[in-house]
């Protein structure tokens, strides 16, 4: 009797070692994974804080929490299955899905960069446009919080598509472990971040009615300093979705076999590392960004030049 029982105990506790062991080599992937979708998480951060604009500053965090659970809901119950049945009835579709959303957040990129270069945000126009006509203060916040989740949804393909096209683990609990662990990850950092960004003018505004001289200086520094933080995190955003759109772009058409592209970037940033002391492999890095920003940046041009054509020979047609 005791001897069966030690073996019982022997064999819980070499379960939960192979459980801690999946679990620690998940957040291990999931770490990995996570970092390979930085540029579209920093563009998510930028683009997500626009969406409480103009509403009453008490509704700004449950907002972000409607957001946020939206972005879990898109991630956890339709794009991880998705992702999981894509490994394993047709794995050889990720790469040109892939090079598909590198394509998208190129297009997204440029048209951005089209904005800034003419002054005019027609995405920003047609939102005003929408919600001016709705005078109900419950209408306007549910289409804002509609409008986020649906760019949220292309967003979070993207990402789930990189953390699982990076996943070395052959079976599908650990695959959808380490996706799991992504959607929540990110879905936490990027929301949390934004609830952060849009209450920190709230808070320069609290410190700056402190008695204490320090507290003033730092709350007048917030509420100056957010607006252009703002355009910055914008800009970064922009380049962050050129960079990433264009290095899977480069890094699809090497899996196609045209590897010159990879190579080159790979080349120019070793040498950059190799000549350049202490700072070399931050330099290196620009380098390879800037290159992969270029491309993106051409490939989302050469998609906007069909896209308006195709729509002006639908419109004609």
């Amino acid at each position: 009797m005791s001897g069966g029982l030690l073996a019982l105990l022997d064999d819980v506790v070499a379960l939960t070692k192979v459980a801690a062991a999946t679990l620690d080599d998940a957040i291990g992937q999931a770490a990995k994974a996570g970092s390979k979708t930085a540029g579209i998480v920093i563009d998510d951060a930028a683009v997500t804080p626009r969406y409480v604009v103009g509403l009453a500053a008490e509704r700004e965090l449950p907002i972000i929490g409607k957001i946020a659970l939206g972005s879990l809901k898109n991630k956890l119950l339709f794009l991880l299955p998705a992702a999981i049945a894509l490994s394993v009835f047709a794995p050889w579709l990720l790469t040109p899905i892939l090079m598909v959303g590198g394509l998208y957040l190129a297009f997204e990129g440029y048209e951005k960069v089209h904005e800034m270069m003419s002054g005019h945000d027609a995405a920003a126009e047609k939102a005003k446009a929408v919600l001016s006509s709705a005078t109900d203060p419950q209408v306007i916040e549910n289409e804002k919080i509609a409008g986020a989740i649906r760019t949220d949804l292309v967003l979070s393909a993207e990402i789930m598509a990189i953390a699982l096209a990076s996943i070395t683990e052959p079976d599908l609990f650990t695959k959808s472990l380490v996706l799991a662990v992504v959607a929540v990850m990110v879905t936490a950092g990027v929301y949390g971040a934004v609830a952060l960004i849009v209450k920190a003018d709230d808070f320069g505004v609290y410190l700056a009615q402190k008695e204490s001289a320090i507290a003033r200086g730092i709350g007048h520094a917030l509420v100056r300093g957010m607006p252009p933080f703002l355009k910055f995190l914008s800009l970064v955003g922009t380049f962050a979705m050129l960079w990433v759109g264009g290095g899977i772009l480069i890094h699809g058409l090497a899996e196609f076999g045209h590897a010159g592209p990879e190579h080159f970037l790979q080349n120019i940033s070793a040498s950059i590392a190799s000549s350049v002391p202490i700072v070399g492999g931050a330099l290196a890095w620009l380098a390879s960004a800037t290159g992969a920003a270029i491309v993106g940046l051409i490939a989302g041009w050469l998609t906007a030049l069909l896209v308006w054509g195709g729509s002006k020979l639908f419109k004609a047609a």
